[in-house]
């Protein structure tokens, strides 16, 4: 694997762009970074943010990218050339954010802080007002009544967002009123990540409980459970086979006595179909915070505690693993 060491401090997030020729990564340093996939060049640094930057997105033409701080800003940069573009004021940290399909709209969460509750804002790039943070298109705040929002992604169609909360709930929010037209609890723990599937139709969760969940997006309904035995930080499904990949580890504040071994700190593939565990990837140093297929099925990326992102590569014989693991016939 290439190992990137961009970041002195955790790793947050890991996002590819629509082609998979850049990879975005944010930390707990103020300062996200944009690299190769191919070769683990780094591009160049976005820096403007005072304080760790927990999301990062960026769209389809991967000309602009989103962050959203701990310093309770949301920042939109032009990827070309690091400049910052603008600068949305939230009044609480903000938790999580999105670029929509289309690359027009996009939405951010704010964090529940004393008494301030979480709220979901969406608003529109090209309208200059909403880009001031005077106006937006949906400004919710009801949207967790149960604790704070710990992860959101967009639904389909740009209709809906679906919202993971601290107590294991998915809530799907309507864009336009921000009324929450749906409530399930799949998790008993906090939901650490959500991550579409790219046809759209189905997402995965990722949760504390020591679980990931395959969803449909419309009804959230729960399709498959994958078990882990130690919290789930992040999960992703690959673009073109049916295959699964968790990260997570034991909780870094109680990493302080025990092994790389025992703490479980590996990637693991799992089948979307059978729910079966088919194939653990070691490296890292303290539990994975991140995770994300190469968007063309080639590779996977794994951003960790100990600050590296290390880009993985599959071999060839990963071609006909479905054949030689479950004898499925290849499509």
């Amino acid at each position: 694997p290439i190992c990137l060491r961009g970041h002195e401090r955790a790793i947050t997030r890991i996002v590819y762009n629509r082609e998979g020729d850049l990879i975005l990564t944010a930390g707990k340093n103020p300062s996200p970074n944009v690299w190769f996939s191919q070769n683990g060049e780094r591009l160049g640094t976005f820096d403007g943010h005072e304080g760790v930057v927990w999301c990062v997105d960026i769209d389809w033409t991967s000309t602009r990218m989103i962050s959203g701080s701990g310093d309770s800003t949301v920042r939109l940069w032009d990827v070309s050339n690091g400049k910052q573009l603008s600068c949305i004021t939230s009044e609480t940290p903000v938790r999580a954010c999105g670029i929509s399909y289309s690359g027009n709209l996009f939405f951010f969460v704010s964090d529940m802080l004393m008494q301030k509750p979480a709220e979901i804002r969406v608003l529109d790039m090209r309208d200059s007002s909403h880009m001031s943070g005077e106006k937006s298109v949906m400004t919710s705040t009801g949207c967790a009544p149960k604790g704070r929002i710990t992860a959101a992604i967009w639904g389909d169609l740009e209709e809906f967002i679906v919202t993971g909360t601290e107590k294991g709930e998915l809530n799907t929010v309507d864009a336009r009123t921000g009324n929450i037209s749906k409530t399930v609890t799949p998790h008993k723990g906090m939901v650490t990540d959500l991550q579409m599937h790219v046809d759209r139709t189905m997402f995965i969760s990722a949760s504390k409980d020591h679980t990931a969940k395959l969803h449909g997006i419309y009804g959230l309904d729960n399709i498959r459970t994958y078990t882990a035995e130690r919290p789930v930080n992040s999960a992703s499904i690959s673009p073109n086979r049916h295959h699964i990949l968790l990260g997570g580890g034991q909780e870094a504040r109680d990493v302080t006595m025990t092994a790389a071994q025992s703490g479980k700190f590996d990637a693991r593939f799992y089948h979307m179909i059978y729910a079966e565990e088919f194939g653990r990837v070691k490296g890292h140093f303290g539990p994975i915070n991140s995770v994300a297929f190469n968007p063309d099925g080639s590779g996977f990326a794994t951003g960790g505690e100990d600050g590296y992102v290390r880009l993985h590569t599959f071999d060839p014989d990963y071609e006909d693993i479905d054949q030689k693991l479950f004898s499925m016939p290849t499509a």
